[in-house]
Formats: C-alpha cells, sequence, structure tokens
C-alpha cells in the first residue's frame, strides 16, 4: 500500500512557512503499514495541481493534500478538484449555518467570501472540520482515494485522527505494524551506530532498525510487520538486547522527552531542581515547565547572562570572572554552589558556554560549554564542544544539562 502527499500553498515554496505536515503525516502512515512513496509541494497553480494528481495516481493508492481551501482567491484547490473530477460546487446549508454561528459568536460579520467554505463538490464524501471553516473531502476514483484537507496542522491533525484514518481502516485491509522505540542521550548517532553494529548485523531480516537523532539525543525505532503477536514478543527481545548494549545511554522507552523522564524521577523521590543559566538564557527552565504539573520538582531558574548577575544573584567571585572567565569549571561551580543556597532546591544545573556565532577564542571556541550539576553534597562539572550555530547549541547544552541531571540523580554521573 503507498501514499503520495501533495502540499499546495506558494507560501511553503517561498519558504514562507515551513511543512510539518508531510514529517507528520509520514509518521502516523508508516504506523498503519503505509509506505509514503512520494511528497510533492505545488504552488496555487491549477496546471501544477492536476499535474501533481496525475503522477500521484500511477503510483499511489491513496492521496492526501493539505492546503488551498481558504476562502481568498489564491485558495484554489477545492475549484481545482471541481474541474478535475467533473463535477460542481454546491451549498451545505448545514455547514453554512454552523459557520453563521461560529462568525456571530465571535462577533464578527459573515462576508460573502466565507460562503465559498461552505460550497463543496457535489460526487465527494465531506469530511466535517470541527477545528475551522475549510471542510475535508474525500473522492474516491478507480480504486484510488484522493483526500483534500486544510493546510492548518491542528486542522489537519484532528481530521486525520477523528475521520481519515478511520475511513482508510474501513476500506483498506493494513498490514500489522509493530513499532518499539527507546531514547538515548548523551552520544551522537555515530557513536549510538558504531555500539550497535554487532547487534544490527544480526538482527531477523524482518525487524529494521531506524536512527532518528536530534540535537543532544537520539531516538532508536525498531520496526517490523507480520503477526502483531508473534513478532511484538520478538521485537520486545531485541530491544532487550540493544538496551543492554548502550546502557545507561539509555534514558526511557517510547519516546518521551528528558525533561519529562527526570520529573518524573524527582517527583518519585519528592526533590526538586532550579537552574543557572547563561548561554542557554532561560531555555532549561522552559524545558522543565513545558511539562505540566512541574512547579512540584522546578522551583525556578536565574538567568545569570551578564557577570555583574553572576556575581550580584549567585554569588560568583569576581577574582574567578577577572582569571578565568565565565566559560570554565570555576565560574559554574560556584554558580551552582550559589544557585542552591539561594533556592535550597536538592539539586542544581548551572551553565556557561559560547553559543556563537561570536565570541569564541583560540581556546574557548564557539560551541564551548561548562556545565556542572549537583547537590550542597557534591557537585560534578563537565566541559563539552559542540557546534558553530547558536540555536543549535542552546539546544544541545541544554539537553545535555538535563542528561547529567538524569545521571547524577540516578547516582551514575563519572
Amino acid at each position: 500500500m503507498k501514499a503520495t502527499v501533495i502540499t499546495i500553498g506558494d507560501e511553503i515554496l517561498i519558504g514562507q512557512i515551513v511543512d510539518t505536515n508531510s514529517a507528520w503525516i509520514g509518521q502516523r502512515f508508516s504506523e498503519l503499514g503505509v509506505k509514503l512513496h512520494e511528497i510533492i509541494s505545488v504552488g496555487d497553480d491549477a496546471a501544477q495541481i492536476v499535474g501533481a494528481l496525475n503522477r500521484a495516481k500511477s503510483s499511489s493508492q491513496i492521496i492526501l493534500m493539505t492546503g488551498g481551501l481558504g476562502p481568498t482567491k489564491d485558495d484554489i484547490t477545492k475549484k481545482t478538484l471541481v474541474d478535475y473530477f467533473q463535477t460542481e460546487l454546491v451549498l451545505n446549508e448545514e455547514v453554512w449555518e454552523k459557520m453563521k454561528q461560529i462568525f456571530e459568536k465571535r462577533g464578527l460579520k459573515v462576508l460573502e467570501m466565507n460562503r465559498s467554505q461552505a460550497m463543496i463538490p457535489k460526487d465527494c464524501t465531506m469530511l466535517p472540520n470541527t477545528r475551522g471553516t475549510a471542510q475535508g473531502m474525500w473522492f474516491d476514483r478507480d480504486g484510488v482515494v484522493f483526500i483534500s484537507m486544510p493546510g492548518v496542522p491542528h486542522e489537519m491533525k484532528h481530521l486525520m485522527e477523528t475521520q481519515v484514518i478511520p475511513k482508510l481502516r474501513q476500506k483498506f485491509s493494513f498490514p500489522q505494524i509493530v513499532h518499539s522505540t527507546i531514547m538515548t542521550a548523551g552520544a551522537g548517532e555515530s557513536v549510538i551506530a558504531n555500539m550497535l553494529s554487532d547487534f544490527e548485523n544480526n538482527l531477523p531480516s524482518k525487524i529494521k532498525l531506524a536512527y532518528l537523532p536530534d540535537l543532544g539525543t537520539v531516538k532508536l525505532r525498531l520496526t517490523a510487520s507480520g503477526d502483531a503477536v508473534e513478532l511484538k514478543n520478538e521485537v520486545d527481545a531485541q530491544k532487550d538486547k540493544m538496551k543492554a548494549v548502550l546502557g545507561d545511554y539509555v534514558y526511557t522507552e517510547g519516546e518521551e522527552k528528558l525533561e519529562s523522564v527526570i520529573g518524573k524521577i524527582l517527583t518519585k523521590k519528592k526533590e526538586t531542581v532550579s537552574c543557572a543559566e547563561s548561554c542557554t538564557g532561560g531555555y532549561i527552565a522552559h524545558l522543565f515547565t513545558s511539562i505540566p504539573g512541574s512547579s512540584i520538582y522546578f522551583d525556578g531558574g536565574v538567568v545569570s547572562y551578564s557577570y555583574e548577575v553572576k556575581e550580584k544573584i549567585l554569588g560568583v567571585k569576581n577574582s574567578t570572572l577577572n582569571s578565568v572567565g565565565a566559560v570554565s569549571e570555576e565560574c559554574v561551580s560556584e554558580m551552582l554552589e550559589g544557585l542552591l543556597s539561594v533556592t535550597g532546591t536538592t539539586y542544581g544545573i548551572a551553565v556557561s558556554g559560547i553559543a556563537g556565532p561570536e565570541g569564541g577564542t583560540a581556546d574557548k571556541p564557539v560551541g564551548t560549554v561548562w556545565i556542572a550539576v549537583g547537590s550542597k553534597e557534591k557537585m560534578i562539572a563537565k566541559k563539552f564542544q559542540f557546534f558553530p550555530s547558536r540555536m543549535e547549541n542552546i539546544r544541545v547544552f541544554s539537553n545535555a544539562a538535563l542528561n547529567m541531571l538524569r545521571l547524577f540523580v540516578q547516582g551514575k554521573l563519572k
């Protein structure tokens, strides 16, 4: 079973927005056992859309389109589909009444152009959009399903989950797919791959291993298709072998993020954490507070970007800053000591580095960071060298700090 995704909109081609829809659809189709054959991006141009449809239907049984369903003149997807399938638009009174109610509740005037979104192709199955005003459309032609959805990500995802995938399951028989995922931190993709070289060479041919690296973490996913019950046992056995090889680099099974895993550990232990950040500018605090319920274990943080704040708030010695600088073992150690004194938390994180793109020196190039984690009884500081890119460094510094904290709390940091 193959599928093609067609993303429609000039804004994608000129880089005004990033196409995240295709990645999400690809992931969901992989879970269904559908192979994503191709992703085609076209502008708001009827000839381009028709060309993409003709190309897609020659290779795929499922064609998903996103975008171009708005009320403005440049949104031509629906009109193009009407011409393509030689049908006509008819007013759906139920949709039109609901749209008027939505506008009235918001105190807005309903414009004639809004009426166009209640016009539905006569020969399609409408997919009601409860998250917006652009309705989804399902066409079934000669064994190929054509599905058109809004390009707004949260609307598209809701339509996929509540209507598109259930209808696809009714129409097609999909193979049983078994996935098993573990998350690692503290080593890059090449290091992990080298460690797993023998393991991967000995994997049964029906089980595939995928490496999905991010900044500071690597997701490892085992996938197999066939009899679900039998495969699950075999995939789980291989997962256990993989975990044994990787040891402490594995921080969880599934796809949970580091900050969430740490939160669960701290909650169980009834312990707390705070952070002192320089180069990460509060990003570590952001990661902690992005988790619902994090107030149980995260007390707060200090963004000590300047020398003055490091000295006045955290008690870093002026002599330390003048002699070895802010990006040093001494500085992060004093930052951590001051942080724990101010907050009184069980554990703390202190980070100081050079995110870039400027500010590096010969002995401290861009991407250099010192990270300290610990408690009042014990502290450990480590130096890392990462990337020349600022935003990537901020993220990877933060993940490195979280992973150090994880290992420290678990008594595994050396």
